[in-house]
């Protein structure tokens, strides 16, 4: 799950585990991708449009609808680009509460994730790393059932990072990531117990135990939208102070329209 907003810091502040690039491990990303690839080509079917608005070379933050109760999103969002954009590796943001859960925390390092804080994304964006953001934040991955695609407000860090780095924000859309887990609802007193924020509650989950994890088969779609330049647009620049807000609510608009595009062109949960 990543973060709603990100922590205060700054690039004086060297985040711990910059000093090891976070604990990212080529090697064993690369063992992972022919998981990564069944998911995405088999089991999911995924279609990626609008890949050519990935940059190939240069700092820009993706950010997009969160969804599907697990983090599948961002996995399935960094195999997309690895795909599209060669060698680059996507590095998302994940909330801070998956740093109390020491084996996942690390295995998301390896494979390119980093705990999420100004200070990090600094670091990473002042080198042209390609950063990933859900404004969303665990508020994306709660939503019931029947408020799936409805965007939650979105945090203004994306904002803010574009704004001060003068780099491209690319816009993105998952759709079939909210039906992989029916969400009923969520309990943040299971939650409590594990050290997380809740727990999600399906048909199946908690009733039959790890089995009620498995996710649903479900047909996805990832549009990347046109980049955006929040830094050049004039109603902004011309603004005698920065209205982070308003450009996150901007952004916001942009993609649900991208939601609501591609849902309407499916005809089916399962299938295109």
């Amino acid at each position: 799950m990543l973060p709603e907003s990100l922590h205060q810091g700054s690039a004086r502040d060297r985040p711990a585990g910059s000093d090891s690039d976070y604990g990212f491990d080529r090697d064993f990303r690369e063992r992972c991708l022919p998981l990564a690839r069944f998911l995405f080509d088999s089991y999911w079917r995924v279609e990626a449009d609008g890949t050519e608005s990935i940059p190939a070379r240069g700092a820009a933050i993706l950010i997009g609808n969160h969804s599907g109760a697990l983090p599948f999103d961002a996995v399935m969002l960094g195999y997309a680009v690895s795909m599209a954009a060669g060698s680059r590796v996507l590095r998302p943001l994940y909330h801070r509460f998956i740093e109390q859960h020491e084996k996942v925390s690390e295995c998301l390092g390896k494979l390119g994730g980093v705990p999420a804080s100004y200070a990090a994304a600094d670091e990473l964006l002042s080198r042209g790393e390609l950063i990933a953001i859900f404004p969303e934040g665990v508020a994306g991955v709660a939503k019931g059932f029947e408020q799936r695609y409805r965007l939650r407000r979105f945090a203004t860090s994306a904002a803010r990072l574009s704004w001060k780095y003068k780099i491209p924000i690319v816009p993105f859309s998952v759709v079939g990531a909210e039906e992989i887990y029916p969400l009923l609802g969520c309990s943040r007193r299971l939650g409590a117990a594990v050290g997380a924020p809740h727990l999600p509650i399906t048909p199946l989950f908690p009733l039959l135990g790890p089995l009620g994890m498995i996710p649903l088969p479900t047909k996805w779609t990832i549009r990347f939208g046109k980049r955006v330049y929040l830094y050049r647009e004039s109603r902004f620049r011309s603004a005698p102070e920065p209205d982070f807000d308003a450009m996150a609510a901007r952004l916001r608009k942009t993609v649900q329209l991208q939601v609501d595009r591609t849902r309407r062109a499916r005809t089916s949960v399962f299938s295109r």
